[in-house]
Formats: structure tokens, C-alpha cells, sequence
């Protein structure tokens, strides 16, 4: 069992399991703020990432190497809790 505050993620190929898509979509509740939504193999909403915050995790990358490094930096940060939902 986790800590109290203390967040476990799936192993990185459990992750690459699960997780079906991850959208670039607006933030509802935050004016011109964006989020990365990931998804399930069968469409169900896992979690969502802060967009700002990857972009700035990920740092600076060649362009055509954006993309494969966001999905590696969330599929490394998937919550265990994801495979329950």
C-alpha cells in the first residue's frame, strides 16, 4: 500500500498495456490552458497531465521528436490507481 501523498506508477510495459491514446485537449475549468487526457485501449478516461507542465518536464527536443517523447514521459507516469478505473 502507498504512502499517504505518495503516488506509485505501473511498470512502463504494464502502461504501454493500457493505455490506448493520449489527447491534447482544452481545460475546462482553466482559460486558454491545455491538458494531455490519457485514455484506455477501450476509451475509458484514465488521467489527465498538466500540458504546460510535460512540455517543461520534457524540455527542449527536436521537433520531430515531440511526440514520442511526451507519450514515453507519461507512459513512465501512469498512477497505479489508472488500472482500477
Amino acid at each position: 500500500m502507498a504512502e499517504e501523498g505518495h503516488i506509485s506508477f505501473l511498470p512502463y510495459e504494464e502502461a504501454l498495456a493500457l493505455v490506448g491514446a493520449i489527447q491534447e485537449e482544452e481545460d475546462i475549468y482553466r482559460a486558454n490552458a491545455r491538458i494531455l487526457t490519457v485514455y484506455s485501449k477501450d476509451d475509458r478516461e484514465l488521467c489527465w497531465f498538466d500540458f504546460a507542465e510535460v512540455m517543461a518536464d520534457v524540455g527542449s527536443v527536436p521537433k520531430e521528436e515531440i511526440k514520442a517523447a511526451v507519450q514515453n514521459y507519461i507512459l513512465h507516469r501512469i498512477p497505479d490507481w489508472a488500472r482500477d478505473v
